[in-house]
């Protein structure tokens, strides 16, 4: 092409798959814009909410391989995951995980919103390949280029969208989606409790959704996300304080002492959505704008962490080849490599999600039965916990902690 080009690449969306793309090309030798609509002292400089990410063990060395980590985390040490009903505690039939049996080192971390964005920002802010646009908006594209609402023309060899399940990027290159709704809210928010957790991370299947219990660092705060039905979600989304609290701990139990709400309350609405092509000529998607999952098993950063390394590793390659990055050839090998992985968790987790997401008797006991025997089997259950971590199946450097 004989277009002159001020960047490599753009990528819309700031914030953390976009980052993390945006260090591993900087550090390989690509120039990068980063242009981000929100701004950005705005996530990193906020007080405990309690927004926070499980990262598996393969995320955590990608992190570290670009130059985020270390950062404040808590190790996820255990994972257990029951039935159970409001009031009447866990099933004894627990799956229960142990990061010691795959000899790796934790199965992953949990790490608050506020201080991944912060690491984010100082390893961008320390990297000269790398131009951040805060507050700047995307309003239209070419085939190779965006424009700003500024009036700004960003040409570049590639456009990456990594703006999340609504992508504009996606929108404006004509690219549909499928999916549908699961009728379910996430309820978020974070609890102070009076016993230490143990880095020991809670999945509870209810009959109206998950509720996932996340250890904080500290030993006494913990991460929740509480799956509800949609009507159930907006009852308890309007309650006070003090009520929600009531309506929480029934489902919670004692088992960490009393609780006390410590963050601020979030809803999110639930739905499965996939992007028909993750590729089109100079342009690719990255995380939720390709692929946006139940948030069970807490897998939709990793999944999109993963897209990351594996996008970074195919234009890294190309490049140093002499290839177009933007061709359409060399973003194919990017979408061959991650496009089966994400669908089948995508819909692994559907699944998984319909199963437990109800009071049937019968599955409940199939799943009571399931439950039991994976955690009876050794074998079987440490190639969960390697999936879970990330360690299995062929893995992009990045996630091996490797350098490109």
């Amino acid at each position: 092409m004989s277009k002159a080009f001020n960047t490599d690449v753009v990528i819309v969306g700031g914030g953390l798959n976009g980052p993390a793309l945006a260090l591993a090309l900087a550090r390989a030798g690509l120039r990068v814009t980063v242009v981000d609509a929100r701004p950005a002292p705005a996530r990193a400089e906020v007080g405990f909410d309690g927004r926070a990410y499980a990262l598996a063990l393969a995320s955590q060395r990608l992190l570290a391989a670009v130059g985020v980590w270390p950062v404040t985390a808590q190790p996820i040490l255990q994972v257990v995951a029951s039935d159970g009903r409001a009031g009447e505690g866990a099933s004894p039939f627990a799956l229960q995980f142990d990061a010691a049996e795959i000899e790796d080192g934790p199965m992953g971390y949990m790490v608050e919103d506020r201080h991944l964005y912060a690491g984010f920002l100082a390893a961008m802010a320390a990297q000269p390949a790398i131009t951040l646009m805060s507050g700047q908006t995307v309003v239209a594209q070419d085939l190779g280029q965006v424009t700003l609402a500024s009036g700004a023309v960003l040409p570049a060899r590639l456009v990456v969208g990594c703006d999340g399940r609504n992508s504009g990027t996606a929108a404006r290159a004509g690219i549909e989606r499928q999916g549908w709704s699961y009728g379910q809210t996430a309820l978020v928010t974070a609890v102070r409790h009076t016993r230490p957790h143990g880095g020991v991370a809670h999945q509870f299947f209810m009959p109206g959704g998950p509720l996932a219990i996340l250890p904080l660092a500290g030993g006494h705060h913990a991460s929740i996300v509480w799956s509800e039905q949609d009507g159930a979600a907006a009852r308890f989304a309007a309650l006070d304080d003090v009520a929600f609290l009531e309506e929480l701990r029934p489902r919670f139990g004692d088992f960490l002492g009393e609780i006390e709400l410590a963050g601020a309350r979030f809803t999110y609405p639930l739905r499965l959505s996939l992007a028909q092509t993750y590729v089109t000529p100079r342009l690719a998607l990255v995380g939720d704008a390709a692929h946006g999952v139940h948030p069970l098993a807490g897998q939709g950063l990793n999944l999109g962490l993963r897209d990351v390394a594996a996008l970074a590793e195919v234009l890294v390659q190309a490049h140093r080849r002499g290839e177009d990055i933007g061709a359409l050839d060399v973003l194919e090998r990017y979408q061959t490599w991650r496009r089966f992985d994400t669908t089948t968790m995508a819909l692994g987790m559907d699944g998984i999600n319909r199963l437990f997401s109800n009071d049937n008797p019968f599955l409940r006991g199939v799943r009571d039965l399931g439950l039991g025997l994976v955690n009876a089997a050794p074998g079987l259950r440490r190639g969960f916990m390697r999936q879970a971590a990330g360690l299995s199946g062929t893995q992009p450097k990045l996630m091996t902690g490797q350098a490109l």
